[in-house]
């Protein structure tokens, strides 16, 4: 399974949005050089109200730019960073990965997939109605997150937009998704 990365967004404050950037630089066991999530422990505000030193599994945050054409058929305008992911790819089927899929970022950037993102109620500060988009049910009657996924830096490297994408499955069995 391969795609491409279609933009790459940092930002160093607390904001919902990120900037779009040439590139950026994924530090081994941090995340984003210079994003204000990156680092060891949780960075996430709700998060380290709740235990600070919690390990950070959600150092780089992915979605999927396919979201965005479904989002607009629904009536909204998205783009990429505007959700607060550091990587959004197209081709990639980023929410059927099981946990522990490896992600190879162009040349030299590996992150390993932890879980999914839970969206919260700035979805909808952001823009009314948008968080009912992204949460929903699968078949199954069961919650279905279509806000990204999280992962850790295993291997550090710079990602720009166009850069390939390359995914490597874990050895079986396969744990689906939660959120992280």
């Amino acid at each position: 399974m391969s795609g491409a990365v279609s933009a790459v967004s940092s930002n160093g404050t607390y904001a919902f949005t990120k900037p779009n950037r040439e590139s950026i630089t994924l530090l081994a066991g941090l995340g984003v050089e210079g994003d204000v999530h990156a680092g060891t422990t949780v960075k996430h505000r709700f998060r380290m109200e709740k235990d600070p030193s919690q390990v950070n599994l959600r150092q780089v945050h992915l979605m999927h730019e396919e979201l965005f054409d479904e989002l607009r058929e629904a009536g909204f305008t998205v783009a990429p960073g505007e959700l607060g992911e550091n990587v959004t790819t197209r081709g990639i089927d980023l929410l059927g990965l099981p946990v522990g899929a490896l992600l190879r970022l162009g040349d030299e950037a590996v992150v390993e997939i932890t879980g999914l993102r839970n969206p919260c109620a700035q979805i909808d500060n952001f823009q009314k109605g948008l968080l009912k988009q992204v949460v929903g049910r699968d078949g199954d009657g069961a919650v279905a997150y279509k806000s990204g996924v999280m992962s850790v830096v295993r291997e550090g490297g710079v990602v720009r937009p166009g850069d390939s994408v390359e995914v490597e499955l874990p050895d079986g069995p396969h744990q689906p998704l939660r959120i992280v």
